[in-house]
């Protein structure tokens, strides 16, 4: 694991709020996603193992490990993102006297740009996923801890959000528009199905609050 995670909570959040260019947005999102998919871990870890829920151990133990992968993968990802965007600033700040450092720099400012994309929108990608284990695990979590799965939906939908807003400051600056088209497409395709998720999430998480079931 990289530098960010070697930190202490309090050290990785006074660095997020100084004038440190990294960690951005995209990978602030990604911690969050991190939050969030603990609480899914955290749900279907307390339905393991009781009686009541006997039915459902082979889906609960599914989303748990699911949600352990999801967990991994991002802090490996919120490195990635802070990579990106040191590879991006490194281009900028290249040479452009002559005509041939111009075109070198833009070429390597297009190819980061493209870097600093992807990565968040694979943050966003985890990000659905946590939803839909989520949705999964909302209908069979134990019901004393279900309102954290509420929290996880609405953390994982936040990240998702978050995340889109550094692919949005990125596409305007891309001169590859097929690039740019795709990556619209795909982002507001899972921005809709993120919200259709977090709100089936929570009407079925305060269903079974009222309910008692």
């Amino acid at each position: 694991m990289g530098k960010f995670f070697e930190q202490t909570l309090r050290e990785a959040i006074d660095v997020s709020a100084s004038t440190s260019p990294t960690p951005g947005g995209g990978s602030v999102s990604a911690l969050v996603a991190c939050f969030g998919v603990a609480m899914t871990a955290m749900v279907s870890g307390l339905t393991l193992g009781k009686e009541k829920y006997k039915d459902v151990q082979p889906e609960a133990r599914d989303i748990l490990e699911a949600s352990k992968a999801f967990l991994a993968r991002l802090q490996e990802l919120v490195e990635a993102d802070i990579v990106e965007f040191d590879n991006f600033m490194a281009a900028y700040r290249l040479p452009r006297g002559t005509d041939a450092e111009k075109q070198a720099r833009e070429k390597a400012i297009q190819t980061a740009l493209k870097g600093a994309t992807d990565t968040p929108m694979e943050i966003a990608g985890v990000c659905l996923e946590i939803l839909r284990l989520t949705d999964r695990l909302s209908t069979i979590g134990i019901k004393m801890a279900i309102s954290d799965a509420g929290v996880a939906a609405l953390v994982a939908e936040a990240a998702l959000e978050g995340v889109l807003l550094s692919v949005e400051i990125n596409t305007p600056l891309i001169h590859d528009r097929e690039y740019v088209l795709r990556i619209i497409r795909e982002k507001e395709q899972m921005s809709a199905e993120a919200k259709t998720l977090r709100e089936a999430i929570l009407a079925v998480v305060r269903d079974r609050i009222g309910a008692g079931n």
